[in-house]
């Protein structure tokens, strides 16, 4: 068997302690001067997406600024963007990337929103890729996550929520028509995504049952993705899932879906599922990650990590990228990121 790949993401890490800095104190001196990359060197790890790793982004969405004039101001760390279109005007603010406040907030905004997309294409960068692909060189594959499907586009980038679950239980023809109009803008984007060179798309969903419950899960998320999954193995190319909220009540779910992996899949002690029950709904995909994100906090010992990180490489290998699920969190000992790749090294399976 070839050696299993130990790919953490840090990039939460990394740009919650502002590194680079050669000030930093509480970081180990040899990571604070260094670029996110190098700290993968010294880590014995490798990365997984640019657009984190390297800032390049492989994709951009254009909007076309003769039909949609758009701008933002910040004060007090809150940003406000402003969309101003011949069919009214959307404004939406987010703190630290997070929306404090959506941009479709009634069923009048719907249609500002779909002439939005009307003029907006999302298109590969050649150029970032290849730049990309040589600097990874052969530390790890490239690839790409992009925007998510549409029922989760409307939960976490367009609408929120509440606002969501209202409107789909008082108003479902016009929702569930917004939602095959995102779609349709998907099936532009897929085009592109199938023609470019990356060989792995991740499906950024970020599920967690907790927002996306059974119903909706089956109703407006499973044909979505088998849809998809479809398309990307016909082309040749790989795909999984991010899933890491809580996870029980989907577990039933996840043999009628063809992804080849779930990635960020959190168990026990940080998730709702222990490593058991992951294992059993998976069959023989791939588990990218496998290691909660708290294992790396100095509350638990370096024992307990080393067992959990051992264990997860028993069940798994080799349908395995081991990981953290879902980042290597701020306050976190980087050490403990180095010490699992030593076990990594050194693990024979059974």
């Amino acid at each position: 068997m070839d050696k299993i790949v130990w790919q953490p993401r840090i990039y939460y890490w990394f740009n919650g302690n502002g590194l680079p800095d050669p000030s930093h104190e509480g970081i180990p001196a040899q990571y604070t001067d260094k670029s996110m990359l190098d700290v993968y060197d010294l880590l014995n790890a490798s990365p997984r997406y640019p657009q984190e790793v390297l800032g390049i982004p492989l994709f951009h969405i254009v909007v076309d600024d003769k039909h949609v004039q758009s701008s933002s101001q910040t004060e007090l760390e809150e940003t406000t963007y402003i969309h101003a279109t011949p069919k009214g005007t959307l404004t939406e603010t987010s703190r630290s990337g997070y929306h404090t406040e959506y941009p479709v907030k009634t069923l009048d905004d719907i249609p500002v929103m779909e002439y939005i997309l009307d003029h907006s294409e999302f298109v590969f960068d050649r150029d970032n890729f290849e730049q990309a692909n040589r600097m990874f060189g052969d530390r790890g594959v490239v690839q790409t996550f992009y925007p998510r499907s549409p029922l989760q586009r409307l939960f976490i980038s367009y609408m929120g929520w509440e606002n969501t679950i209202y409107l789909l239980h008082d108003s479902p023809q016009e929702i569930e028509q917004f939602l095959k109009v995102i779609e349709e803008w998907d099936d532009k984007m897929y085009q592109v995504l199938l023609d470019s060179p990356i060989q792995i798309l991740n499906f950024g969903e970020n599920i967690d049952a907790h927002i996306d419950a059974p119903r909706l899960f089956e109703q407006y998320l499973m044909p979505y993705y088998d849809k998809r999954i479809k398309q990307v193995h016909q082309k040749g190319k790989f795909c999984h899932i991010h899933m890491d909220g809580a996870l029980k009540p989907l577990l039933p779910f996840l043999k009628y879906l063809d992804f080849d992996g779930i990635e960020a899949a959190t168990p026990l002690p940080q998730g709702d599922v222990t490593l058991e029950e992951l294992k059993e709904a998976m069959g023989e995909k791939i588990l990218l990650d496998g290691i909660p994100a708290i294992m790396f906090l100095e509350q638990y010992t370096l024992d307990e990590l080393a067992e959990l990180a051992i264990k997860v490489l028993d069940m798994f290998s080799p349908h395995l990228i081991l990981g953290a699920s879902d980042e290597v969190p701020p306050p976190a000992d980087i050490e403990r990121v180095r010490f699992v790749a030593e076990i990594v090294d050194n693990y024979q399976p059974q």
